[in-house]
């Protein structure tokens, strides 16, 4: 495969030498080992600092779609109410999941180009259905849209909702997540987007409640949650523990703690703003609507009509730049830029808009 001069896919996105450095050694057996115990307990306080909640963290080996399934695998039962509210393809997807599951789901859908804005259908859909479990996309990088959480935070708790699960997956560590103080019980991320590690692990916080309900519903299959509640307490993981991985997602944690948190979101707010600018100035059409909330780590957008993606993909590539294509009903007609995690640079940008303008004005 060839090595681009400009990475710019949203994700997984390229790792900084330090982190491809800590997973270079030979470590010992996890099961065995005290220190692996410890470098978990450090990633997990790292993990809490970023996510921003007293809740446990589950660090998983697997990629982020690990902790989306085990989550709701280990939370829901067959005829459970799930309301899926949506606005993108990942969004969507997990009314096909709790499905699949067995639940009885409701879905309250918006344009894969819009954000939530009618707080008073999605109110009176938990209203009337009265579900177990409230699932979002905080972040939907196929969009390039990012959703609020406060304002369904407030109405799960208003209604006494039990559980509200989140994928936070490509925004965390790019834009503020307050899990604790916006009434997460699963916040869901993995560590290929903005934390910029190998796609290896992924992680979840479980709140008191969430815990409560995943010993009621004792779900013990290979992703199984409930293992994890006293996996560090007894010094013994459901399965051998990937030490690599997490030793590489703790320095990525280290790196971002280190820069500081608050400059990192900023950094990510700086970048993207510069990115719609030139995306504006060259004559192209950002693919999230006016009056929607623009990704801080992703921007979308329309392929120009004189041009295919594959060509402007092929293109872009002959200069060194790789973007984002897209997925479902938006292949072929958005890509997308991922200024997230090590690529939220604004020198790095800069180039990639230069590329990409000289590739649409010579057209």
């Amino acid at each position: 495969m060839k090595i681009y001069r400009i990475p710019m896919v949203p994700g997984p996105v390229s790792v900084s030498r330090e982190v491809l450095e800590a997973g270079q050694e030979n470590f010992g057996s996890a099961d065995l080992e005290k220190e692996y115990i410890e470098l978990y307990k450090a990633t997990e306080k790292s993990l809490r600092k970023i996510m921003q909640t007293k809740n446990s963290v589950v660090i998983q080996t697997g990629e982020g779609m690990l902790a989306l399934w085990s989550a709701l695998k280990s939370c829901l039962l067959p005829g459970d109410k799930v309301l899926v509210l949506s606005t993108g393809l990942f969004g969507y997807g997990m009314r096909g999941m709790a499905e699949a599951i067995g639940c009885e789901v409701r879905t309250v859908g918006f344009g894969f180009d819009e954000t939530f804005t009618d707080f008073d259908l999605i109110e009176k859909a938990i209203r009337e259905f009265q579900p177990k479990m409230i699932t979002m996309v905080q972040n939907e990088t196929p969009s390039g849209t990012m959703n609020p959480v406060a304002e369904i935070g407030a109405l799960k708790e208003k209604y006494a909702v039990p559980l509200l699960y989140v994928d936070a997956v490509s925004g965390l560590g790019g834009s503020v997540v307050k899990t604790d103080e916006w009434h997460i019980d699963l916040c869901l991320g993995a560590s290929q987007k903005c934390l910029s590690a190998p796609a290896s692990m992924s992680f979840l916080s479980v709140s008191d409640r969430a815990w409560e309900i995943i010993e009621e519903v004792g779900y013990v299959g290979y992703d199984a949650l409930l293992p994890f509640r006293t996996a560090v307490k007894n010094a013994y993981f459901p399965y051998t523990p990937y030490w690599q991985g997490t030793a590489q997602l703790n320095k990525a944690c280290e790196l971002i703690l280190e820069e500081g948190l608050g400059k990192v979101i900023s950094r990510h707010q700086k970048v993207a703003g510069y990115c719609r600018e030139r995306i504006v100035k060259m004559g192209l059409k950002l693919y999230p609507a006016m009056d929607a909330v623009p990704s801080p780590t992703v921007t979308a957008v329309y392929v120009p009509q004189k041009i295919s993606w594959k060509n402007l993909d092929t293109r872009l590539r002959a200069e060194g730049l790789v973007v984002g294509g897209n997925y479902g009903c938006l292949a072929g007609e958005v890509f997308r830029i991922g200024h997230m995690g090590t690529q939220a640079n604004l020198n790095l940008v800069k180039e990639a808009m230069d590329i990409l303008e000289g590739v649409i004005r010579g057209n």
